[in-house]
């Protein structure tokens, strides 16, 4: 691997189908063991449940106030400084229940990869 430097690009956030916007802050062959999203969800908003096989991902809360569904576990409100960390294979969606966006960073290792996730709602 070698040293780099990737530059955020907010115009690159796109709608992500599970009810969330993505921005891909660090997700390439040139890192294949971790990727780096930030996620944000609208006020009032639940994403879908979902899981991700053969991948862990963890959830930094960085703003707003939010509800998350993991596995067996009991809801659980979450906010700034929280950390989730969703096994694979695990079912899980996050409510945002306050009035302002619910901004989180999402960690992936290995890397996210679109042929690993899977949508329980469908």
């Amino acid at each position: 691997m070698e040293p780099r430097i990737l530059s955020h690009d907010p115009q690159s956030e796109y709608y992500f189908r599970e009810g969330c916007f993505i921005t891909e802050l660090s997700n390439g062959e040139h890192d294949p063991d971790v990727s780096l999203a930030r996620a944000r969800v609208e006020p009032g908003r639940t994403t879908s449940w979902h899981a991700l096989a053969r991948t862990t991902e963890r959830y930094l809360i960085l703003e707003g106030q939010g509800l998350v569904e993991v596995g067996s576990l009991p809801p659980a409100p979450v906010g700034p400084g929280d950390v989730v960390v969703i096994p694979p294979g695990s079912r899980q969606r996050i409510t945002n229940t306050g009035p302002l966006d619910l901004i989180f960073l999402a960690i992936c290792s290995p890397r996210f990869s679109p042929q690993n996730y899977i949508d329980l709602d469908a």
